[in-house]
């Protein structure tokens, strides 16, 4: 059957326009914390700091598992069984609220954890006090998480971006009364910061709800009709389609952490220039990662046509739309990094060697696109172990061995410190982008051999 480029790229862009500004008004939200507890003094910006990379772990599980969520649904619309979508979410929603209870369980041993460290007593106290507020926003960001990838799955992504500008307009006046403590609320300091995030995470959740209880568009599913019952064999299922994809997306996203941790008796410039790097990449990063998610969302729904011509043909598009994007924001990068290192510090040492960084940056843009966008096609798939598999060896078992022994010895060269580990980066990013896009080739012969390539 004959395929419009045209109508697929407005397709894919329709889709990851709105998860983009989603995923931009997330990161604005951590940003401002990080701003207006700076405002109060550095041990209360540390604290939000110190906080958050004990609290996001723990939030990784939830929004990697429910990562599965969205392809399924939309191989149900594409198969024409929009009957069972109702189903998979309220499944998804008792998986969620299992995973967010365990969630907010594994932070009860946060306190032995700073206690085993060399922490300060405020900067301990303020951590705790944090912790101890954001947990119990953890329930219902379950609820905005399911809803979000419901809605995503039936190719419905603008109440994404809705409740993402709604999390983003409560944080700020809920930050402001809980930190410096207005309206009769205790000021708090950096900790009123995890109050504020809590109380955003119930109302994007509420918010959520209403949209979808609402707007006309989710009528014909009857989504909030009866709720089921757990069915624990469909919550397995889920489960074992979504945890080595949670388990995936945190080799990833740990691995940036650790190298921040060896990085750090190097000192502060050489950690702060890792980080602004990192910072500004991972803002670029939401592009091909938003795309991704569209094109995890075209995929399955072709695959519940039984096309498998046209699921390739979703891929391809998306990818040459995310390699154009590359070229563009890699340009940027480059003639522009001294002018973006100079917006994160004053520090002429921190802004030459983020300078240097993020020229780096530019070379791993294009394999960390072709990545992620290999990681979103096998999603469609529900390929979970292959993704486990390859992230893993990729970056733990080849990028991270090459960073150390480039960053820290002189095994091969004198140690290059951060470049050595960026240079890693670059290394377990193209090895992941050359075995997922083997692995894909994988199905596309399966497909054919299968019959389902016409």
């Amino acid at each position: 059957m004959p395929y419009s480029k045209r109508n697929e790229i407005t397709h894919l862009l329709r889709l990851s326009a709105p998860i983009v500004a989603a995923q931009v008004s997330s990161t604005l939200m951590g940003f401002i914390d990080a701003v207006m507890a700076g405002q109060v003094s550095a041990t209360d910006l540390a604290a939000v700091a110190v906080a958050n990379s004990i609290w996001f772990p723990a939030l990784l599980l939830v929004m990697g598992i429910l990562m599965a969520l969205p392809p399924i649904i939309s191989h149900h619309i594409g198969a024409n069984t929009p009957d069972r979508v109702r189903s998979e979410m309220h499944q998804a929603w008792w998986l969620a609220l299992v995973c967010s209870i365990g969630s907010m369980l594994l932070i009860q041993f946060a306190p032995l954890i700073l206690n085993s460290m060399t922490v300060e007593p405020e900067l301990n106290r303020l951590v705790i006090e944090y912790l101890e507020a954001v947990i119990w926003g953890a329930p219902g960001f379950a609820v905005y998480l399911v809803l979000r990838n419901t809605s995503e799955g039936l190719s419905f992504t603008k109440p994404s971006m809705w409740i993402g500008f709604l999390g983003l307009a409560v944080n700020i006046p809920l930050n402001y009364i809980f930190i410096y403590g207005e309206l009769g609320a205790p000021a708090m300091g950096g900790a009123g910061c995890g109050v504020a995030t809590a109380i955003s995470m119930w109302l994007m959740g509420i918010g959520m709800f209403i949209c979808v209880r609402v707007h006309p568009f989710f009528r014909p599913f009857n989504l909030l009709k009866k709720l089921e019952w757990p069915n624990f064999k469909a919550m397995w299922t889920l489960f074992r389609l979504g945890f080595p994809m949670a388990l995936a997306f945190f080799f990833e996203v740990s691995i940036f952490s650790v190298v921040a941790v060896l990085l750090a008796p190097l000192g502060a410039v050489v950690v702060a220039g890792h980080q602004v790097a990192l910072n500004f990449s991972s803002i670029i990063f939401m592009l091909p990662m938003s795309l991704g998610m569209a094109i995890s969302i075209r995929m399955g729904y072709r695959l519940g046509q039984k096309d498998g011509k046209g699921c390739f043909f979703s891929y391809k598009t998306g990818l040459t739309i995310g390699l154009i994007l590359a070229c563009i924001t890699a340009l940027f990068t480059l003639l522009l990094r001294e002018s973006i290192a100079s917006i994160y510090s004053n520090n002429p040492e921190v802004v030459a060697l983020a300078s240097t960084l993020l020229m780096i940056a530019t070379l791993y843009q294009f394999s960390d696109t072709v990545q992620v966008i290999g990681v979103s096609a096998l999603r469609a798939f529900q390929d979970s172990s292959g993704i486990f598999i390859i992230t893993l060896v990729s970056y733990w078992m080849m990028g991270f061995p090459v960073g150390l022994i480039l960053g820290l010895t002189d095994w091969i060269t004198a140690p290059m410190g951060p470049q050595g580990f960026w240079i890693g980066f670059i290394v377990g990013l193209t090895a992941a982008a050359i075995m997922l896009s083997l692995r894909l080739y994988r199905w596309k012969i399966k497909l054919k051999h299968d019959g389902l390539w016409v």
